[in-house]
């Protein structure tokens, strides 16, 4: 059951962190109200990294930012390394 959660959770945030690249990416080519950079942070470390990296590659958004452009994989590596350490020892 918590598994299942977990899955679902994840799977939302990175959904998430993907639309609001494109949408963002959208919303600089019209001149519009953005996004604030800090909540593609807030979404990345709370668990949507590889969402946004993946909206970051595919809509060429945010790429020339070094902040995200080191900042957004160190998020995904780093809970690459804490979900490897917590599934070795039972707890996912």
């Amino acid at each position: 059951m918590v598994l299942k959660f977990v899955i679902f959770y994840l799977i939302v945030l990175n959904l998430l962190g993907f639309f609001f690249m494109g949408s963002d990416k959208r919303k600089a080519q019209k001149e519009q109200w953005r996004i604030p950079e800090r909540n593609f942070f807030i979404i990345a470390l709370l668990g949507g990294s590889l969402g946004c990296w993946l909206g970051m590659q595919t809509f060429r958004h945010k790429t020339k930012h070094r902040i995200f452009t080191i900042g957004i994989p160190a998020i995904v590596l780093g809970q690459i390394i804490c979900a490897l350490i917590l599934l070795g020892k039972g707890f996912i």
